[in-house]
Parts: structure tokens; C-alpha cells; sequence
């Protein structure tokens, strides 16, 4: 059996001035059509806010191909920043799918040439409903932007695309309009930094807004304590044991005292005038140490250990009694810092 000898494939040689001209073009044309959509942004769009604003149900937001990717993205920004949203994809909504938008609901439709089949066929449906549909196209004067209540104009001067036929700058712009309006929504509401944490609590966001001492730190018997009369070999030992470089040193009823650290014991180490041997843990610890709440969030710990230098912190409650204790690798296990 005669095995075939490949032929080599010749590399594509690339013009590095031609690939550079053509990016910086691409770049140059969307940042136009965006930077058209300012003078825009009139009383058409005040009118898709309030709609929005009054809306009880969800937006529904639909478009096909390209823009269907964009519609997508839309409605995951509208849901993140306070606006209960989702995706339809206008072909399957013509199989079923309408049965998903309710009459409390505002469709919000993008097309480029308001003239796509598969969102123009379904609007009879929505039209019975009585619900209201807010457009973004690039003609103002098309089948889709002449049935909405309120149409916003997402026009482009040209496409990056030299060939004029991938949608590039008219995504783009249905982009930057979607993005516009979930914004201006968001401070509507008075949407905050919480309630954004609050729809994504597994992102550093979420982390670093939600998560509270309580969550991260060492509690019961896993928190380093010793008396005050305790020897340095105890205190020592109970380092050890626990884990946390230090140890609270509290009184019978669990109030602190202080704490003892690796840092304590260098220092009278280096101490000539300590007889390490006789001296108590209280004659050695630091008075007064740092201390944060349990109800107080992890970054604030984070902010407590970078601002005073130091690796670890003890939990107290209001009276001053010792509930926990967490360092900074607790901190980095949670993702905090």
C-alpha cells in the first residue's frame, strides 16, 4: 500500500502594516457609531426607562443571529443590575416559547434592520397580550420600530466590515444602547454595591460584600486562650496546637486581656532582662491588641491587618469576651484578599 506524502502547506505571510491599518480601522468605525449614539439619547429613551421602571413582570429581550447574541448579553446585564430579565429566541418563541412571556412582561426586541422575520412573525402574539415592546434598530422608520411603543434609534454611519455585510458596528451600538439603559435603570433604583453582591455572591464581588466574620473565623475550642498566669511554655503550647501564630490571654470569665503572638516571643527573646523561665504570659503579651466584631464583613479584616501590619485578628462580642480568632490565610481561603 503506497502510504501518500503530504504536500507542505505554504504559512499565510502577513502584511504587519495591513493587519495594524485594518485593526486601527475597525476600532476607528465603532468608536464613531458610538460615539453618534450620544445625541440620541432623548426623550425616546427617558420613555423605555419609565416604561421599564413600571414594569411588573420581567423584560423580555429577543433578537436573531448577531443580534440575538447581543439580546443575550442585554438581558444578563438588565438582570444582574436590579431588572429581572431573560432571552427568548424569537424562532423558538413562534414554537412554544410565547408561552413564556406573560402580560405583565415588556418585550424589548433588537434588530438591526427592524425588518427580521422570525421577531416580526410573533408580534401579532405579543400584540393580543397587550404587551408593550420597546425596540432598538438602526431605522427608525422599519416594520419593528413602527409597531413598538417606543423605538430607540441605534443607526450607524457604516460597518467595520469592509464588505459591509458582518454585523460589527451595528452589534456594537445595540450593545452600548442595552448597556446605556441597564445603567441609567440601576441608578433609578438606587441600586447598590449590596444588591449586586447579592446576584453574585460566588464572584470576588460577592465575596468581599457578603461574606462576615462569622463566616471565615475559628470559633469554640479551635480559639487559641490561655490565663494570664499561664507559663510561656503553655502559651506555646496552645500556639502550637491551634494553629494561628498567637493566643488570647482572657480572665476566668473570657474578657481579653491581651494577646501573645510569634512577634511577643522574639521580642523577649531578645530581651536579656526577662527570665523567660519565671515570667507569666501577661508580663509578656501586648495589651490592648487590634479586635474586630463577628457581625463586621471579612474585608474589613483584610483592611484592619494591612492597615496595623499584622496577621491575625481575635473576634470579640460587645462585652469584650473572646468568640473567635482568624489570620490572614483564613482570609486567602475565602478569597477575600
Amino acid at each position: 500500500m503506497n502510504a501518500r506524502i503530504a504536500t507542505p502547506v505554504k504559512p499565510t505571510v502577513v502584511n504587519a502594516d495591513a493587519v495594524v491599518r485594518s485593526a486601527r480601522t475597525v476600532i476607528a468605525t465603532e468608536a464613531a457609531a458610538i460615539r453618534a449614539l450620544e445625541s440620541r439619547i432623548d426623550a425616546s429613551f427617558v420613555e423605555a426607562c419609565h416604561l421599564i421602571l413600571g414594569c411588573k413582570g420581567r423584560i423580555v429581550v429577543s433578537g436573531m443571529g448577531k443580534s440575538g447574541h447581543i439580546a443575550r448579553k442585554i438581558a444578563a446585564t438588565l438582570a444582574s443590575t436590579g431588572t429581572p430579565a431573560f432571552f427568548v429566541h424569537p424562532g423558538e418563541a413562534s414554537h412554544g416559547d410565547l408561552g413564556m412571556i406573560m402580560p405583565d412582561d415588556i418585550l424589548l426586541a433588537i434588530s438591526y434592520s427592524g425588518e427580521t422575520d422570525e421577531l416580526l412573525f410573533i408580534l401579532p402574539a405579543i400584540k393580543r397580550q397587550g404587551i408593550p415592546m420597546i425596540s432598538i434598530t438602526g431605522s427608525p422608520k422599519s416594520s419593528l420600530a413602527s409597531q413598538a411603543n417606543v423605538n430607540l434609534d441605534a443607526g450607524i454611519p457604516s460597518e467595520a466590515c469592509p464588505l459591509g455585510l458582518a454585523p460589527t458596528a451595528s452589534t456594537t451600538a445595540a450593545l452600548v444602547v442595552g448597556d446605556a439603559l441597564a445603567i441609567a435603570l440601576l441608578e433609578a433604583r438606587g441600586f447598590t454595591a449590596d444588591d449586586f453582591a447579592r446576584s453574585h455572591p460566588a464572584g470576588s464581588l460577592g465575596r468581599r460584600l457578603l461574606l462576615h466574620i462569622a463566616d471565615v473565623m475559628h470559633s469554640g475550642e479551635d480559639v487559641p486562650r490561655v490565663g494570664p498566669d499561664a507559663s510561656l511554655t503553655q502559651a506555646l503550647v496552645e500556639m502550637t496546637r491551634k494553629h494561628l501564630g498567637m493566643t488570647a490571654v482572657v480572665d476566668a470569665e473570657g474578657h481579653l486581656l491581651g494577646v501573645f503572638t510569634d512577634g511577643d516571643l522574639r521580642r523577649a527573646l531578645d530581651d536579656d532582662g526577662v527570665d523567660l523561665r519565671g515570667a507569666t504570659v501577661a508580663e509578656l503579651m501586648t495589651r490592648g491588641p487590634k479586635t474586630i466584631g463577628s457581625d463586621k464583613l471579612a474585608v474589613e479584616a483584610a483592611q484592619l491587618m494591612e492597615q496595623h501590619q499584622i496577621h491575625a485578628l481575635l473576634v470579640v462580642d460587645a462585652e469584650q469576651r473572646v468568640v473567635g480568632a482568624l489570620n490572614i490565610h483564613d482570609l486567602l481561603r475565602a478569597r477575600v484578599v
